[in-house]
């Protein structure tokens, strides 16, 4: 029999680090609800995410650290997620239940930057946080279509919007508030109190993460959103084609300006696959935005192929993440996902990112 106290279980776990984190579990108040059974310990660790990247790796430590106490055999470990809120909620208390606000933005068009967000804002749904997904690309808002959502917001209190629900996303749109056929021709001022209403007056609530899919470029949108959002932290998009990655070091080079911390590249068609051979093709070249990434000083945060099921589930209004959670498509996403979360987890602990390459 275990003569192991709660005292002990501390002491040994106190030298267990979260990889990412690089402090101990215990100072990080991650261990939770010890109990002393006949055998062994039972105890709930609680991740700073979700969608943690290395949850098995902490597994494999804490289990090595307490089989290593006298009579320890038995180790029942239970899992709990304690969001810790960043410098994220929007500056006069726009969105103040919100923990976490990540940008997903692009140097040009085209690069499939939508999907990413929407994939992404799905991915840490799955992995089990609450997420909330505003379109803010107010020139070619695709949100409306590939979430599958008609109709318009509605106002319990006549004062604020209800956002708008699909596959357990709380979502937002200027495509909900105009004509579908409707051309924004608006300038500067009417774009930033446009931006500031969808932040200020729409109900997000309770959200550990609100994925801001940013209009391509580096033009009045990024701008005022990063002025009035302080961010965890940009995704920028790109193909590994050379004139996609020459906008991305453009577009990263106008967040560092304006203190937006980024993120990492994601690597979108990253290379066809076969459906028949199951051969890669590198339609668009091949490892460019790992080789951006590292002359930029920042990680390579995922690779996401060129495949019809991807495109198929945007145009239906059902992302791939949702409709085929198991699949290696939606793995790319989850995997992408994963490696996001534990970025901003690091930056709402310790103010600053690490540099990390994608394994």
């Amino acid at each position: 029999m275990s003569q192991v106290t709660e005292r002990d279980v501390m002491n040994a776990l106190s030298k267990v680090n979260d990889p990412e984190l690089h402090r101990d579990l215990v100072s990080l108040g991650m261990v939770q609800n010890v109990r002393m059974l006949p055998d062994g310990v039972k105890l709930r660790i609680d991740l700073t995410t979700p969608a943690c990247p290395l949850k098995d790796q902490i597994r494999h430590d804490v289990e090595g650290a307490l089989r290593a106490l006298p009579g320890v055999q038995t180790v029942e470990l239970e899992w709990g997620t304690k969001v810790r809120k960043g410098q994220t909620a929007a500056k006069g208390g726009f969105i103040p239940g919100v923990k976490h606000v990540v940008l997903v933005g692009a140097g040009k068009g085209g690069v499939g930057k939508s999907t990413v967000a929407l994939n992404l804002a799905a991915a840490l749904r799955l992995e089990g946080a609450t997420v909330g997904l505003l379109d803010a690309d107010f020139y070619g808002p695709s949100v409306p279509i590939m979430t599958g959502l008609r109709g318009k917001p509605t106002s319990k209190d006549g004062k604020t919007l209800e956002p708008m629900d699909a596959h357990g996303l709380k979502v937002m749109s200027i495509g909900f508030l105009v004509e579908p056929d409707q051309a924004m021709v608006w300038r500067g001022p009417m774009l930033h109190s446009a931006i500031t209403q969808l932040l200020r007056d729409v109900n997000w609530g309770e959200l550990d993460y609100l994925v801001l899919d940013l209009p391509p470029g580096t033009g009045d949108v990024p701008l005022s959103l990063s002025q009035l959002v302080n961010a965890a932290g940009i995704v920028l998009v790109s193909t590994p084609q050379d004139v996609a990655l020459a906008d991305v070091v453009k577009a990263k080079a106008m967040f560092d300006r304006v203190s937006v911390p980024v993120l990492g590249i994601v690597e979108n068609m990253s290379e066809f696959v076969c459906p028949h051979c199951n051969q890669g093709t590198p339609i668009f070249d091949s490892g460019g935005a790992g080789r951006a990434a590292e002359a930029m000083n920042i990680p390579l945060l995922g690779r996401i192929p060129l495949d019809l099921a991807i495109r198929v589930g945007g145009d239906r209004g059902v992302p791939i993440t949702v409709e085929h959670p198991d699949s290696k498509q939606a793995e790319a996403f989850r995997t992408m996902a994963r490696n996001i979360a534990g970025r901003v987890s690091v930056a709402a602990l310790d103010g600053k990112l690490p540099v990390f390459k994608l394994g």
